[in-house]
């Protein structure tokens, strides 16, 4: 069982890395959108700035990490080669179990993400056509209440 922690600044090149992976080996189409040190200008000025940044090590290495606030998931990402063994659930229901409400985008495209949080109890409320964010592609807003 991965020991679960909240991360802090010095964790935050490694959560930028475990972000860009995962980003990149589910979104190939859009890999490289941002340069290592934009992706870490994003992570110590909004990530780490405005949420509360859990992760899931598998010994001494950060193999996912989650980034919620109020009722806000702003990031989930899990390293591709962790993925399937439950540590993007153990660090959802870890952000559920702090919270009575969560809403989340994802990318339309993005068929892994949207059926793991189907799975996991989210509904999509919207449906764009990716004109409201930075890479201008369709996405979901999901939405999910306690009991």
């Amino acid at each position: 069982m991965p020991e679960l922690r909240r991360l802090n600044l010095e964790d935050m090149a490694a959560a930028a890395r475990v972000h860009r992976a995962a980003f990149d080996a589910r979104l190939p189409w859009l890999a490289g959108l941002h340069t290592p040190d934009e992706d870490l200008a994003y992570f110590r000025e909004q990530v780490f700035a405005a949420c509360e940044v859990w992760g899931a090590f598998e010994g001494d290495a950060l193999a996912g990490f989650i980034a919620f606030r109020n009722g806000w998931i702003d990031q989930l990402y899990v390293s591709p080669d962790q993925q399937g063994r439950g540590m993007g659930a153990r660090l959802l229901g870890f952000a559920k179990a702090a919270n009575v409400g969560l809403s989340l985008w994802t990318f339309q495209a993005n068929a892994g993400a949207r059926g793991f949080y189907e799975a996991r109890g989210f509904e999509v409320v919207t449906l764009t056509d990716g004109a409201g964010n930075e890479e201008r592609e369709p996405d979901a807003l999901y939405r999910w209440r306690a009991g």
